[in-house]
């Protein structure tokens, strides 16, 4: 059976980067006598933007066999100190640099981490600016061919994560930030659909102030409209259908969202003088 490597950078396809990843990955199996089978995840992740690979493999990951190793390349401090990591987290490999890039694989227990520090596993000659050529893809390829894991390097007790916006609940209410805005302007959120499901009533959404409603899907608003909805990915966001929510809302990273139980109380009627 052919092994499993997905690849998700911010390389682009312009330039030969990706290609040069994948030469590498074949010819470690070519030699090993297997076969690999490369998906591309994404090559658009926004230049230098760790929290969007992050999130774009929360997303994808998940999907894959058991085993996939996933080859993850956001790396603006390539040729650092910072260190490589293999990261065995549920049934799924995950190979990058050690910055944060896989922070939502790191809740809970269970996951083991190590450096990526044996020469075995690289390329003879490393550049110091294609780390995702010149070890990570070796270390990838490596992996999906059979290699242990513990062989790359010492163990990680540390790892590098990312600072998530805190969501905060509170009765009634769950209070978080846009993490993300996709290319459609959908905005993702921090707060996953396990924070909202426990307050079971109505709910109003609250985005930078402004309110929207809860939908089941884009296809619940009117064209132009905006609306809060729990995206495939398992996390609210908020849409506008056929539009881009951060434009019509002026949100972005870092913009507050507050989920609450709508009032059953009437409004007091006002006194006249």
């Amino acid at each position: 059976m052919a092994g499993i490597v997905t690849l998700t950078t911010d390389f682009g396809l312009r330039d030969a980067y990706v290609a040069e990843m994948k030469g590498v990955m074949l010819g470690i199996a070519h030699a090993a006598r297997q076969t690999l089978q490369l998906v591309d995840v994404t090559h658009e992740i926004e230049r230098h933007d760790i929290t969007e690979g992050a999130l774009a493999l929360e997303a994808a990951a998940p999907f894959f066999p058991a085993g996939t190793v996933h080859l993850a390349v956001v790396d603006p401090g390539v040729g650092t100190a910072r260190r490589g990591m293999a990261l065995m987290a549920g049934e799924q490999i995950l190979v990058g640099p050690d910055n944060g890039l896989f922070t939502p694989f790191l809740q809970g227990e269970g996951w083991r981490a190590f450096d990526l520090e044996a020469p075995d596993y690289r390329l003879r000659v490393v550049s110091r600016t294609f780390h995702g050529r010149d070890v990570f893809a070796p270390a990838a390829a490596h992996l999906a061919t059979g290699v242990d894991a513990a062989r790359l390097g010492p163990p990680i007790f540390d790892p590098v994560r990312l600072v998530w916006p805190e969501v905060r609940e509170v009765t009634g209410s769950v209070a978080g930030a846009v993490v993300h805005t996709d290319r459609f302007g959908n905005l993702i959120t921090s707060i996953h659909a396990r924070s909202v499901e426990p307050l079971d009533a109505q709910l109003t959404i609250r985005v930078g102030g402004r309110e929207v409603p809860l939908v089941g899907t884009y296809g619940d608003l009117q064209p132009g409209r905006a609306g809060a909805l729990v995206g495939s990915g398992g996390r609210l966001e908020i849409a506008v259908r056929e539009g881009s929510a951060e434009t019509l809302l002026r949100a972005r990273r870092g913009t507050p969202v507050v989920v609450s139980r709508t009032s059953s109380m009437p409004p007091r009627p006002t006194r006249r003088r």
